[in-house]
């Protein structure tokens, strides 16, 4: 009989061999210097490793079909294909935004990149959880969405290099929208509304996961990881992704509400800088309407926030999500400094 600890000890041992095979097929993997993988703290959605081989360290992503979550979240390996394309376009923007890619492995939904040793470039949420809430960071890291955003915009060839439209729905608006209006049926409607609204909007190369853990703050700005949700489509969502974390924050540390809207203005301000495909201000209520519901799906969807392990915290999201989700024509500075002051606002 298999028992939990032997089940995870297989998975470890397969997972290990999937990834030497796939450094094998990218031409990694030397005969003349032994590897030793050794497994990273990261997201749920992937094995990464980092690999030393002699005076070689980078690291190893594969793609899991069932993401590492209670409920049952099924992805298409392939996304790491996407993930992979999208750090090759936004090196053509920002060379210094992302890891040099090293190898590639299809086949085995893998790739190699180069590792960013922690000590030199620390987790943004790590900063962001310890103290180290800076509203330069802030800034630079809405620049560098701007700038990605702008970029892409309104570009067929973008479009076409990107048919991600499934894999989106599946690990985006499926677990967060859709299960959370599942989870509350009475903004079931309205989740599926914002849902036909991202989908409708494709203007430019979306991240999909821009959020704090995804974001390294470098000695030349931040750097950009976990890109498998890449997708053509709303800008809408990638704004309102990264802004949602920064009021979650709020909930974790109250005390700290304040400086968390800091950093939340000074992001929204220097994207909102390089907003030129299309109105700022349309753009900005696409991206308010999706802030609260995101908020409930931190809560109730397929992925909670981890660190919100306080009921009182979560009740508030929830209260405070319900006041905003059906407003119409909502704004992110109102519904932002509402959130801050612990009120439901006008």
């Amino acid at each position: 009989m298999t028992t939990p600890d032997d089940a995870a000890l297989t998975a470890g041992t397969d997972a290990r061999a999937a990834i030497e095979t796939s450094l094998n097929r990218m031409g990694l993997a030397r005969a003349d210097s032994p590897m030793v993988l050794t497994p990273l703290a990261g997201g749920v959605s992937s094995d990464i490793y980092l690999v030393q081989s002699g005076a070689a360290n980078f690291c190893v992503k594969r793609a899991l079909p069932q993401l590492k979550v209670v409920a049952e979240w099924r992805a298409p390996v392939e996304r790491n294909r996407w993930e992979v394309e999208w750090m090759r376009v936004a090196s053509t923007i920002a060379p210094s935004a992302v890891p040099a890619i090293l190898g590639e492995d299809r086949v085995g939904g893998a790739f190699a990149m180069a590792y960013l040793p922690p000590e030199e470039y620390p987790v943004w949420k790590t900063l962001l959880m310890t103290g180290h809430i800076d509203a330069r960071v802030g800034a630079a890291v809405g620049d560098l969405l701007g700038r990605i955003h702008a970029a892409t915009a309104d570009r067929t060839d973008m479009a076409s290099r990107f048919p991600t439209d499934d894999i989106f729905y599946a690990i985006r608006l499926e677990p967060y929208l859709v299960a959370t209006g599942r989870a509350q049926p009475e903004f079931a409607e309205r989740m599926a509304a914002l849902v036909a609204t991202t989908q409708a909007n494709k203007r430019v190369l979306v991240h999909g996961d821009f959020s704090p853990k995804n974001i390294l703050i470098g000695p030349n700005g931040p750097v950009i990881l976990d890109a498998e949700c890449a997708w053509y489509g709303d800008p809408a969502f990638d704004l309102a992704f990264v802004l949602n974390h920064l009021l979650l924050k709020g909930a974790w540390a109250p005390a700290s509400r304040h400086h968390y809207l800091e950093v939340f203005l000074a992001l929204a301000n220097a994207y909102d800088a390089h907003v030129c495909w299309e109105n700022p201000e349309v753009l900005e209520v696409r991206c308010a309407a999706l802030l609260p519901a995101l908020m409930l799906a931190r809560v109730d969807g397929k992925s909670p926030a981890e660190y919100l392990n306080i009921d009182a915290g979560k009740d508030e999201i929830r209260r405070f999500a319900r006041q905003w989700l059906l407003r119409p024509g909502i704004k992110l500075r109102p519904l932002a400094q509402a959130w801050a002051q612990g009120a439901p606002g006008e």
